[in-house]
């Protein structure tokens, strides 16, 4: 089974999600698009009524303790019935150079991640 499915499979059983979507952008990454690696999730539950987001995303990281061992990054995008607007946010595109994801310093090989945004060298 592709980590999509296994992550939807999960949502779908511990939430019964009135909308759930998980799109593998491991394509817009160093990783390539093969890896399985980066996920963006979107969920839409009568469960996350009363909730902070710090809630409803630590409830997912808690059901998601093992896959979230074998991948590298699972944008969240949760939202009670009465919030859901029809769609998520697109994610941003890979600003990483040099094998790094998002400019933040994170190898494609999956080293530590140091948090400083990434800047270009400037030539003058």
């Amino acid at each position: 089974m592709k980590m999509a499915e296994q992550i939807e499979q999960k949502l779908r059983q511990a939430f019964a999600p009135v909308h759930v979507q998980v799109d593998d952008e491991s394509y817009m990454h160093a990783s390539g698009p093969h890896a399985q690696s980066h996920f963006k999730v979107t969920l839409v539950t009568d469960q996350f009524a009363g909730k902070r987001l710090l809630q409803r995303h630590r409830a997912i990281n808690q059901l998601l303790a093992d896959e979230l061992q074998q991948i590298h990054a699972l944008a969240l995008h949760t939202y009670t019935p009465d919030e859901w607007q029809g769609q998520a946010p697109d994610s941003p595109n890979c600003m990483g150079g040099g094998g790094n994801c998002l400019g933040w310093g994170i190898p494609a090989s999956g080293g530590r991640m140091d948090r400083r945004p990434h800047s270009p060298s400037i030539s003058k």
